[in-house]
């Protein structure tokens, strides 16, 4: 069974459902994002997504962009992100990393290396926001090869079709997008919708789904985790960490994964 699979097993036995923390490497700086890492994982972070610093990320708001850019001018660069997994890993074995990447990096590096440094670096699969279905069974037989899971994403605007398909070409859990648009931490979000839309996935699929962009507070977490099966908080971590405001994204970290803790 993979990572993937036994986390969100061993969560579903404890009656909670998963918390799936973005940060990336190198924002502020290298130190203060290992730092920052470490504070999410101790305070109740299920499953770490790691964000792999690119040029031209058309999926993120203005947060994960800065932090994008501060991260590549600060050098950044693939190495140093395989490296803080690698670290990551030996400090907390049982908690799976994804790597959150455009496909540019996979490319340039190559599939093979790319999936082999990955997996030397404990990373257990890739969420990759701009690879479509149709395209990605190169990479995925790659992965494949070096036991990596894909998780692709979907959307509200995504067809029964459409979720199958995706569906299909997702290994272990599917990555739903709770709004069109791009990342960010907001204040309101389309509940009622969101559950239905939810609804309209478990008749197309039986893999877990994680519904992010947007969720910042334990009360988004409590309200998703009533239909999903785990929330990702990415943009509310990134901003905390770039203010050095450790001690509030231990309370943050803390207070969403209280929310999806059913009761």
């Amino acid at each position: 069974m993979s990572e993937l699979r036994e986390k969100f097993k061993s969560l579903r036995e404890r009656g909670e459902r998963a918390l799936v923390s973005y940060l990336m490497v190198g924002y502020p700086d290298y130190d203060s994002s290992l730092k920052a890492v470490e504070i999410a994982l101790e305070n109740g972070t299920d499953i770490l997504e790691l964000g792999f610093p690119f040029s031209d990320p058309v999926a993120d708001g203005p947060t994960i962009q800065l932090a994008h850019e501060v991260a590549l001018r600060n050098g950044i660069r693939s190495e140093h992100v395989f490296e803080a997994s690698r670290r990551i890993k030996e400090r907390f074995p049982e908690v799976p990393i994804l790597l959150m990447t455009y496909y540019n990096p996979i490319f340039r590096i190559g599939h093979e290396r790319f999936c082999e440094l990955s997996r030397e670096s404990g990373v257990s699969g890739f969420i990759v926001p701009d690879l479509p279905p149709e395209e990605c069974g190169e990479l995925k037989d790659e992965m494949r090869r070096h036991d990596l899971s894909l998780v692709l994403l979907a959307s509200p605007t995504s067809t029964k079709e459409r979720l199958k398909l995706i569906c299909e070409k997702s290994d272990d859990m599917v990555y739903f997008v709770s709004i069109t648009g791009t990342t960010g931490a907001r204040t309101e979000l389309p509940f009622e919708e969101l559950e239905n839309n939810i609804s309209t996935y478990r008749e197309c699929c039986d893999k877990p789904v994680v519904v992010g962009f947007g969720v910042s507070r334990g009360e988004h977490a409590r309200r998703i985790s009533g239909f999903a099966d785990g929330v990702v908080v990415g943009s509310l971590l990134v901003k905390l960490t770039a203010e050095r405001k450790f001690e509030e994204l231990a309370g943050r970290v803390k207070e969403l994964k209280e929310g999806t803790i059913i009761k």
